[in-house]
């Protein structure tokens, strides 16, 4: 397990991160916009799935093209270990997985009905800090280099788009209604 890992990393912290960041703007956005929990709910489940589909398609195309390269550049017999569909699997599943962690208050919220209302957002806002540490912690264990460095820099990246996402949700929502 931690071999196929290994060989799909790129794909796991490409797939998750991308996952957790679309996910986050989304919900980000469409709260600075005052809309709805289900709403949100809507919107970021059919990004989740939308979304990790076509960052499939595009891990596997991309695999398959740099192959394709590799054995006209080599001859025939150079191909890469890493496989297409392995590629596309790994970050569909990261995607998913990943980009789920903004939305889990939202779905408990909507299944057992708390009423968070908008005390979801800051919940989110935890959930998916602790989901972009997370993945730079594998980024770093996995290549080695410095944790805490690695740790904040997701965390930047992801911060950075909640507040585009948020800003632009809130600007927009005063402009258009």
């Amino acid at each position: 397990m931690i071999k196929r890992i290994e060989d799909n990393l790129r794909e796991f912290v490409y797939g998750g991160m991308d996952g957790a960041v679309t996910t986050f703007a989304i919900v980000t956005g469409a709260a600075g916009a005052n809309f709805g929990s289900n709403v949100i709910l809507i919107l970021g489940l059919a990004n989740v799935f939308a979304d990790a589909f076509s960052m499939a398609v595009g891990a596997y195309l991309s695999e398959k093209a740099d192959q394709q390269l590799e054995a006209k550049n080599k001859g025939k017999d150079a191909v890469n270990e890493e496989s297409p569909l392995g590629a596309s699997i790994a970050t569909f599943i990261s995607f998913v997985i990943v980009g789920f962690v903004p939305l889990l208050v939202y779905i408990a919220d909507y299944v057992f009905n708390l009423g968070l209302g908008d005390s979801a957002l800051v919940y989110s806002v935890f959930l998916t800090l602790a989901a972009f540490a997370g993945i730079g912690y594998l980024r770093a264990v996995a290549t080695h280099i410095d944790k805490a460095k690695s740790i904040l820099e997701t965390l930047g990246l992801g911060v950075a788009a909640a507040v585009i996402s948020y800003t632009l949700g809130t600007v927009l929502e005063r402009i258009i209604t």
